[in-house]
């Protein structure tokens, strides 16, 4: 998908209109409108700016990335896994795999009951 057909669908997920959504970044709601539409593509502030306020990744709006991740507190322990060392880095990886496989046979296990 492209850059305005994000736009357009995770504003509308907010609950925001364009008039908002635009107010928001500094910017109108019919600017907000061109963007939807690829008439014209934001610059790079201006789709931080709005990647922020919709509360995705910059890079999931301009499709570096297919996954979108809304939580600002993952975000940012992802921001903290990446400034530790390669061996802490490994270990809490190795740790966070283990209660992933835990919860995930946890929910396998509560849908078959």
């Amino acid at each position: 998908m492209n850059i305005g057909g994000k736009i357009s669908d995770l504003r509308k997920e907010s609950g925001l209109n364009r008039d908002a959504l635009g107010k928001m970044v500094g910017t109108s709601g019919a600017v907000i409108g061109r963007y939807e539409r690829n008439e014209i593509t934001p610059s790079i502030e201006v789709a931080a700016k709005i990647a922020d306020a919709l509360e995705v990744s910059l890079d999931y709006l301009t499709g570096g990335t297919g996954t979108i991740v809304k939580d600002k507190k993952m975000l940012y322990r992802l921001e903290l896994l990446q400034k530790v060392s390669k061996q802490e880095r490994e270990t809490i990886l190795h740790v966070m795999d283990s209660l992933l496989q835990t919860a995930q046979l946890t929910s396998t296990q509560q849908k078959l009951s």
